[in-house]
């Protein structure tokens, strides 16, 4: 397929238009944080020793079944099932937030808002797809690189239910920005997931952001190929020219 005939572009979030940097004091604040409003009973490594240890437990359940949780149903069910309901389920979000911190910052690629906000002048419609436990996370972002603009449509897997690399979220993503399937280009950095939801789900096109460091970090070996890769966001600009 020509990538003259996409008309609409979305976007993986994580490791594609942005990506985390360490940054210790960062991380150790977010956990104080996490700690004291979870109202911890234990030492801080058996803490986050458990967190960690129901993490990895769910991350493999959702994995499997293709399915995310709220934010509440995350705390209440899995990561902290042991911890009073009517402490945790009104801090839910908030302790998502927390949770992502620790892991450190996450800043935007270089060239990123540049990018999104050139390809909505270009005449493109443009939206998210993004597999995360957090609902607010992303929305801020948008809001604080001033591209909230720029996407018509934001799909997030713990909104929605429904998991990359199952089509059928892709599929939602275009009934939601009203484009035919086949008019849709996804840009993503898994090699697996990523191009296989949506080549499956029938998008025209599949860009792989080959981000050094994270394309084999499941270890799973890729059953389709890309329609072409690239190593920065602004490549984006040569591959979709403005439409007429």
């Amino acid at each position: 397929m020509s990538f003259e005939s996409v008309d609409t572009l979305f976007f993986d979030v994580g490791a594609t238009l942005r990506y985390v940097v360490e940054d210790p004091a960062f991380s150790a604040e977010a956990e104080r944080q996490l700690m004291e409003l979870a109202g911890a009973k234990e030492p801080h490594d058996v803490f986050f020793e458990k967190l960690e240890k129901n993490w990895k437990a769910y991350r493999k359940l959702a994995k499997s079944r293709l399915l995310d949780v709220s934010e509440m149903e995350l705390w209440l069910q899995y990561l902290l099932p042991d911890y009073p309901p009517e402490r945790i389920a009104p801090a839910a979000a908030r302790l998502t937030r927390l949770w992502r911190d620790h892991d450190g910052r996450r800043v935007a690629h270089e060239g990123t808002p540049e990018t999104l906000r050139e390809l909505k002048r270009r005449g493109y419609k443009l939206g998210i797809i993004a597999n995360t436990i957090t609902e607010t996370e992303i929305p801020d972002w948008m809001c604080e690189a001033r591209v909230a603009d720029c996407f018509q449509t934001v799909i997030l897997s713990s909104k929605v239910r429904l998991r990359k690399p199952d089509p059928a979220i892709y599929l939602l993503a275009a009934r939601c920005i009203g484009s035919e399937p086949e008019h849709c280009a996804y840009v993503g950095d898994n090699p697996v997931r990523d191009v296989e939801g949506a080549l499956d789900a029938g998008f025209g096109c599949m860009v792989l952001f080959e981000d050094a460091g994270t394309a084999d970090r499941e270890g799973k070996t890729p059953t389709r190929q890309p329609s072409c890769r690239i190593r920065s966001i602004p490549e984006l600009l040569s591959l979709f020219p403005e439409r007429r």
